[in-house]
């Protein structure tokens, strides 16, 4: 097997034509340069060099091992530039989970103001229920997830970010509407289109029901939120959804909502990582920027504030 110190030493000497320039070059003594040299030629069984005075020229077999030897330190010092882009956060890839909510209404922006700062950093976005999201921090496919705490994990980090509120949504001209609360023996009677069985959403609204001894009467369960409005303005059901995702519907009359009877709904969302494994550099610049955005004191917060706030950083 060849030496590399040895093949280092060798491409020195080639280089400069000189076993003493070598020995500058690397730090080391002129014999032991000519030690190394010796060593290299009886590995190969060739002679590589030919001297005169204090200079040395490389023979046929030399100029031949030189040509591939030059190609290895090459790449060596493309190998150190890519580490170090890589320290630096000059290259490299950050890889995110959420659910599909925060993917549509907070992520644009939130990944605008990372690549401001990050421009080289390729972003991969997975989306999905909250479930789905820590099983992929789990599988090592994403580093961070900005999620409902679903269910607990021994192995998942949770750290608060922000506190959304779930409101139940109807149509505008639902009986439900408007009124001044609904108990839960009513909403039981209602069909309800839920989210997707491993979503905070549904984790909370199925807990509610319990507390309150009703069962749901689930018409459909979809991890779409877009088709859920849709479904509920069409009088095809009620269902339960972040507020600041159907905001713009509510204030332009396309959805209505009623207080619940003994009962508000808080989702709390939180960044996710793996406890006691690295995160790699983008991934901490990431959480940096998330920790700016929504220190303790701020909570609780949801999808709207944070933006508002990200806004009013850019100007």
């Amino acid at each position: 097997m060849i030496n590399f110190n040895q093949l280092r030493t060798f491409c020195q000497a080639a280089k400069h034509g000189s076993y003493t320039t070598a020995a500058e070059k690397l730090y080391v003594t002129q014999p032991a340069v000519t030690a190394q040299m010796k060593l290299l030629e009886d590995h190969c069984n060739l002679k590589l060099f030919k001297k005169r005075g204090r200079k040395v020229y490389l023979t046929d077999e030399g100029k031949i091992l030189y040509q591939y030897a030059r190609k290895i330190f090459d790449y060596e010092k493309e190998i150190e530039d890519v580490m170090e882009e890589m320290r630096k956060l000059k290259r490299g890839v950050l890889r995110l989970g959420t659910t599909k909510a925060y993917a549509r209404y907070f992520m644009p922006l939130m990944i605008t103001r990372f690549r401001e700062t990050y421009p080289h950093i390729k972003i991969h976005l997975d989306e999905g229920s909250s479930r789905d999201m820590t099983l992929s921090l789990l599988d090592f496919q994403n580093e961070i997830a900005i999620i409902a705490k679903a269910e607990n994990h021994p192995d998942v980090y949770f750290l608060p970010f922000s506190e959304e509120v779930v409101i139940l949504i109807t149509a505008p001209n639902h009986p439900l509407a408007g009124k001044r609360s609904v108990a839960f023996d009513q909403l039981s009677k209602e069909p309800i289109i839920m989210k997707e069985i491993g979503s905070g959403t549904r984790r909370l609204v199925n807990e509610l029901f319990a507390r309150h001894h009703c069962t749901p009467d689930v018409l459909m369960e979809t991890s779409n939120t877009e088709f859920i409005k849709q479904l509920v303005q069409r009088g095809d059901g009620i269902s339960f959804l972040v507020k600041d995702a159907v905001a713009i519907e509510l204030e332009e009359g396309r959805l209505a909502t009623a207080p619940l009877k003994g009962a508000r709904i808080v989702l709390e969302v939180s960044i996710a990582y793996l406890k006691n494994q690295h995160l790699s550099p983008p991934a901490k610049a990431f959480l940096d920027i998330l920790g700016k955005l929504a220190p303790e004191e701020m909570l609780p917060q949801g999808i709207g504030a944070l933006m508002a706030k990200m806004l009013s950083q850019r100007r």
